[in-house]
């Protein structure tokens, strides 16, 4: 079997007298679940978004040393948790590139890719946020895209606001306020290793796929919660 074609990204950029905004939802997805499907919804109306990219991560860079579920089976979760929504697309992008995957490469290529007046909102979680000033060149991401960092309610944004304004890096982050982010990856797999149900955590699709393909099961694959899951 040859090599796998390239996926292409979405058309944006045609009309060169509008602004138009695309959002990248990264994440490891092990396994996607309601809380980044609420988050990427209320960040696309809260910011205008045109699309929203959710974009499995290949082999990330933080969690060299943790099991991660193969990329084809947190692509085709992705891709299921997504189908119902016209404003999402599941993208192949960096699964599909060799190598660990940074933040920073995604968004280089993003930004050659589309013309300037496609403006990129990449999508994480406050906690990410507080450590983005660590991440791979960093300066370089702050360059790139406006972040939009979603939060729990009653969460406190202060010291993830100092700790960015202390780096002395210009980013500019926008935050909203999430409640469904009190589910996370690492629960969904727990419960399903013990058995226990993780109805109305994910979409029915998704926990379909989990149990026709054995994901989970094996308590190697419960690793400690890590951002961006």
């Amino acid at each position: 079997m040859g090599a796998r074609a390239p996926q292409r990204l979405p058309e944006l950029g045609r009309d060169p007298n509008r602004e138009y905004r695309l959002g990248i939802m990264g994440g490891t997805f092990d396994p996607i679940h309601y809380g980044h499907l609420v988050t990427a919804e209320q960040a696309r109306e809260a910011l205008d978004l045109d699309l929203v990219l959710f974009m499995p991560a290949g082999s990330p860079a933080f969690k060299d040393d943790s099991f991660v579920t193969s990329a084809e089976d947190r692509y085709a979760m992705t891709v299921l948790a997504t189908a119902a929504n016209a404003d999402f697309i599941a993208s192949r992008f960096e699964i599909d590139r060799a190598g660990t995957t940074y933040t920073v490469d995604t968004l280089r290529a993003l930004r050659a890719h589309y013309p300037d007046n496609v403006h990129l909102y990449f999508v994480t979680g406050a906690d990410a946020i507080h450590d983005i000033v660590s991440w791979h060149d960093a300066k370089h991401i702050a360059t790139l895209a406006t972040l939009i960092a979603a939060t729990r309610p009653g969460y406190d944004i202060n010291q993830s606001c100092q700790r960015v304004e202390e780096s002395g890096i210009a980013f500019d982050v926008r935050y909203i306020e999430i409640p469904a982010l009190a589910i996370s990856s690492t629960n969904i797999r727990d419960r399903v290793a013990h058995g226990k149900s993780v109805r109305y955590l994910t979409s029915e699709s998704v926990i379909g796929y989990i149990r026709k393909n054995g994901l989970y099961r094996d308590p190697v694959s419960r690793s400690q919660a890590e951002p961006g899951e």
